[in-house]
This record gives structure tokens, sequence and C-alpha cells, in this order.
């Protein structure tokens, strides 16, 4: 993560950018809902057109940052009384959708100087 002064970290979602690109990706995946670990892997690599494919040690170790961060928590919500007992299923926090937000429009600005700058015009 960016440079995180722990006093700003809880009030300003800015103080955690940019995001690294896994965490991001977790981070977006989440935006859908409470997912399990081997769910947020298939978004995110469904979201990334297959570009992205995190494996299990990248995603949990990504999990266990963000939830150390506050970013993201377990959720004891189950789809269904049948659903494997060994599921951990995760979920955004309010901060963590800020952060996504923040991300978004960072990474937004980006692309829109990026489309200027090449394609003078069109942006």
């Amino acid at each position: 993560m960016g440079v995180v002064n722990n006093s700003e970290a809880s009030t300003d979602p800015r103080s955690f950018l940019p995001l690294p690109q896994a965490q991001f990706h977790v981070l977006v995946a989440l935006t859908a809902g409470d997912r399990h670990g081997y769910a947020i892997m298939g978004a995110v690599e469904g979201s990334s057109g297959g570009v992205v494919r995190m494996g299990p040690a990248t995603l949990y170790g990504t999990l266990h940052k963000l939830v150390e961060h506050d970013l993201v928590e377990e959720s004891d919500r189950r789809p269904s009384t049948d659903d494997d007992a060994r599921r951990r299923y995760y979920r955004l926090t309010g901060l963590g959708r800020a952060v996504c937000w923040a991300e978004a429009d960072r990474l937004a600005a980006l692309v829109t100087i990026t489309r200027s700058n090449l394609e003078p015009g069109l942006a």
C-alpha cells in the first residue's frame, strides 16, 4: 500500500493509495458482495479477462493485509445452510469501499491523461 499514517488511514482513503494491483483486484471482486477465497480468485480472473490469475498464496497474503488495514473483514453470513463450513467469506468494510472508490478515481484520471496525451483532442 501507499505510505499509511495510522492516524490518517482511518479517516482518509487516499492515504492508502496507490494500492498494489492484487489488493485493488480483491477489493473490486468484493464490490459484488461477500465471497470466499476461491470465488475471489475466479472473480479476479474473470474481471481481468484472464490476464490476472491469483494463486492461493497471493490471495490469502493479500486478504491478510486488507483485513489488517480494516479494508476487508471476515463475514459470518453464508449463502446457504449446506455451504462448506470451512470456507471463510470476506466483505468490504466502509473504509474498504471508500479506498476502492478512491483508487478507481485515481486510475480513471490516469487513463484520461494517458488518452489525452496519446490522442490529443479525443480524450
